[in-house]
């Protein structure tokens, strides 16, 4: 499948941001194809709304894929819907449809926290972050959760996510526009066979993405988190692959990377489905190059300051941080300077070179606070921030 040119035929249009709510999830599961999915509903949040199962095809292979543990983690659950739509389509993708439906059995769990979506939060209404509460199981969705696994006994699992934008691709100077891991399931980080063939459908996903976004793919460290649903599942022999979905330059919306998300998904579900050996190909998953925090949201190199009668050069790196407007459907950012001095080997989505500008600090520069100044070029503004607050940006 060429994804850039064939995907728009699949992408559910009624869902272009991440602030769609449960309504709107739930019109659009009424709205599935009933001779092709079996919808269940399977409990309730704990504000009371409906949580639904969905599922697919009549394989022996059983993949359960949930999404949406975080309120404010969304692309994926675009990206599920998009699946929908492939999977009701006919078209040329007939073979690879009916090698899925064939071979596999899907249950899809899309909005696990839909209280966390309403409100754009990462936890839900009771304040607990679902992903921590395996273990002692206090919040009506991990309880759901976990026992939707128990009953299915899924052969592979799909923990879907978004990470930070500041994550970066190794030292590659891409964002992690991607992110996986075959969670581990012990502190000594065990591969057994379960976890190896998360391992192996991981590295078959990276060779396809690698395709469309060279370098942009990351891996997460495996630290062991005994709180956590994926390393749990790994451990009860669920082959489950972490997806995360990170940053993309002009991409805020995430419209482009839910794309790349859709298709990484749909790369696992046809290699799980083709029933590959899953040959011991660790060494390739490995080098992936892992994780680091190596991205700004804005990369200001080479800026002149004086401070105390002493003029120095020095890097600024800021982060945007999201504030959630009343309406609970937009956001708006506030620029705050994590770094700043050496920054040789960071990245930004945006990058300017300062050297022979002028620059007016309107505060002093503090990391974690509100960046506040002007950047200028003789007369012209180049870029202005109050309080944290684009006012003027020239470049």
């Amino acid at each position: 499948m060429d994804l850039l040119k064939d995907i728009q035929k699949y992408q559910e249009h009624s869902i272009s941001n991440r602030f769609f709510k449960h309504t709107e999830v739930q019109i659009l599961l009424n709205n599935l194809n009933s001779e092709k999915f079996i919808l269940t509903q399977i409990g309730h949040s704990a504000e009371g709304r409906a949580i639904h199962l969905v599922k697919y095809g009549k394989g022996a292979t059983r993949i359960f894929l949930w999404s949406q543990m975080h309120g404010d983690e969304a692309t994926a659950t675009m990206a599920l819907f998009d699946l929908f739509n492939f999977l009701e389509a006919d078209d040329e993708q007939g073979e690879l449809r009916n090698s899925i439906s064939n071979n596999c059995t899907l249950y899809i769990l899309p909005m696990v926290n839909p209280d966390g979506a309403e409100y754009f939060t990462r936890r839900n209404a009771q304040g607990i972050d679902i992903n921590r509460d395996f273990n002692k199981r206090q919040s009506p969705e991990a309880i759901i959760l976990a026992e939707t696994r128990d009953q299915i006994n899924p052969h592979f699992g799909f923990n879907l996510h978004d990470q930070s934008t500041i994550w970066s691709a190794g030292k590659s100077g891409n964002p992690a526009t991607i992110s996986v891991l075959a969670p581990a399931f012990d502190a000594e980080l065990t591969v057994n066979d379960t976890r190896l063939k998360a391992m192996n459908v991981i590295t078959l996903i990276n060779e396809e993405l690698q395709k469309i976004i060279p370098g942009h793919v990351g891996r997460f460290n495996d630290e062991y988190e005994p709180r956590a649903f994926g390393d749990n599942f790994q451990a009860l022999g669920t082959s489950t692959i972490l997806i995360e979905a990170g940053g993309y330059a002009d991409d805020s919306e995430k419209q482009f990377i839910r794309k790349i998300f859709f298709k990484a998904i749909l790369k696992g579900l046809e290699v799980i489905a083709a029933n590959n050996n899953f040959n011991n190909i660790t060494s390739s998953y490995f080098s992936i190059p892992e994780n680091e925090k190596l991205h700004f949201q804005t990369l200001i190199k080479n800026c002149l300051l004086t401070q105390s009668n002493i003029h120095y050069t020095a890097d600024i790196g800021l982060i945007a941080i999201e504030e959630i407007a009343e309406d609970l459907k937009s956001v708006t950012y506030t620029y705050v300077v994590e770094d700043m001095g050496d920054l040789e080997g960071f990245n930004g989505y945006e990058m300017m070179d300062a050297s022979g500008l002028q620059i007016t600090l309107i505060k002093p520069l503090i990391c974690g606070q509100n960046a506040d100044f002007v950047i200028r070029d003789g007369m012209t503004t180049i870029l202005c921030i109050e309080n944290g607050r684009i006012t003027d940006k020239n470049f």
